[in-house]
């Protein structure tokens, strides 16, 4: 088969501790990787793959052999993966990119325009898709800071790495079994009214791609320009694909 088809996900949290099962979670994005081998020339990571991520210069966190194998297998044969910093693996730096190959991006203003077989797309974990508060926006920038990730390096793994994880998921884990995301009316207005401001920019914008939300779906903003929201691999196993003509959503059923 040929390589003809270029893939998107995001929002895995691997590792996060609300997931009863980890090695399950991690099994079945594995099992995804390898159904889609043949055909994959480039996957787009659009952030939130892991829960929580940091590299100190001389060492990495434990976990996600099997998926971090995985994408080493992937690069290997040729695939071309992408991956793009969340606000959950925000802290990547140059550990995968050297090891396995991948090229990171960060994103500290939110995403990137990228040509895929001729077409024009915005792609973006989504945390920054649309107006955010204050807040927030402030919060992320100290994330981002090199001054504030050399101060955060300094603390032992063995204090910083379980305060990350129950920080990230403080709001979850108190529901049992974690409620179905959902989209809602106003979230909704404010990502359209945000694709629109970019189709309308630039017109030759076919596809905008993000994250972060969990709930998949898709819109069309304008005749030539559609919005994509990936979903998430918690509840919903989803992801995009592009074939050079057509963006698909989809929803990975195991083999």
């Amino acid at each position: 088969m040929a390589r003809t088809t270029t893939y998107f996900i995001s929002d895995i949290h691997l590792g996060a501790v609300y997931i009863p099962d980890a090695r399950a979670h991690e099994m079945a994005v594995v099992d995804f990787l390898r159904h889609i081998e043949p055909t994959a020339k480039h996957i787009f990571l659009l952030g939130d793959i892991l829960d929580y991520w940091f590299e100190y210069k001389t060492a990495v966190p434990r976990g996600y052999v099997r998926f971090f194998g995985e994408l080493a297998r992937l690069v290997d044969a040729g695939v071309r993966i992408s991956w793009f910093t969340g606000n959950h693996d925000i802290w990547l730096f140059d550990y995968l990119r050297d090891e396995i190959g991948i090229e990171v991006i960060d994103t500290p203003s939110g995403g990137q325009f990228r040509d895929i077989d001729g077409s024009l797309f915005y792609l973006a974990h989504g945390d920054l898709f649309g107006p955010q508060p204050l807040g927030y926006r402030m919060l992320r920038a100290i994330f981002h800071n090199r001054i504030c990730q050399r101060l955060y390096a300094a603390i032992h793994p063995r204090w910083s790495i379980p305060f990350a994880h129950g920080w990230s998921s403080h709001s979850r884990k108190s529901a049992k079994p974690l409620p179905r995301p959902v989209l809602s009316d106003d979230t909704r207005r404010m990502l359209i009214a945000e694709a629109e401001q970019f189709a309308h920019a630039d017109p030759s914008l076919r596809h905008i791609i993000i994250g972060h939300h969990h709930f998949p779906a898709q819109f069309s903003i304008t005749p030539n320009c559609t919005l994509t929201v990936l979903g998430n691999w918690i509840d919903r196993r989803t992801y995009a694909t592009f074939d050079g003509q057509t963006l698909s959503l989809k929803e990975y059923q195991e083999q």
